[in-house]
């Protein structure tokens, strides 16, 4: 089942993001606290893929009133390959066709071979013509990957 996510979805959520591999969460952002408020800030457009009574797979995905971002895509190892993960990505899309917002990004770490894979499969581009940058406002937000 493809749903939108809720608060109360935020510990399964949590687990499955440390399943996966190479995956990296902020102690900030990534809390119940940030992620409500990213819920709270954009509502009905995150989502959650629910299997047996567990979240098997989640999107953060948002917009600023321009543009549309995607955070945190994952699928559960052992449940990959069904289309769980496009599904979710529909699911964004058409939340944010109802927003008005016509043009979405999203992050891939370059050596995400797995990821980087499904979103060429699913159609995206990736940019060449454009360089990310970041600037660190609280370094209390620290970074850590799974291993």
């Amino acid at each position: 089942m493809i749903r939108a996510m809720t608060i109360e979805d935020y510990e399964q959520v949590r687990n499955l993001w440390m399943q996966i591999k190479g995956f990296a969460i902020r102690s900030i952002d990534d809390s119940c606290e940030g992620v409500a408020r990213f819920l709270e800030r954009n509502p009905g457009t995150s989502v959650v893929a629910v299997e047996d009574g567990t979240v098997v797979g989640a999107i953060l995905c948002g917009h600023d009133g321009r543009r549309g971002c995607l955070y945190h895509v994952c699928v559960a190892p052992d449940y990959r390959r069904r289309g769980i993960g496009k599904a979710m990505v529909v699911f964004c899309m058409d939340a944010l066709k109802k927003e008005h917002i016509n043009k979405v990004s999203l992050i891939a770490f370059t050596k995400n071979d797995i990821g980087n894979a499904f979103w060429h499969n699913v159609g995206w581009v990736q940019r060449e013509d454009l360089n990310y940058y970041d600037f660190v406002l609280n370094r209390e937000n620290i970074e850590a990957f799974n291993q």
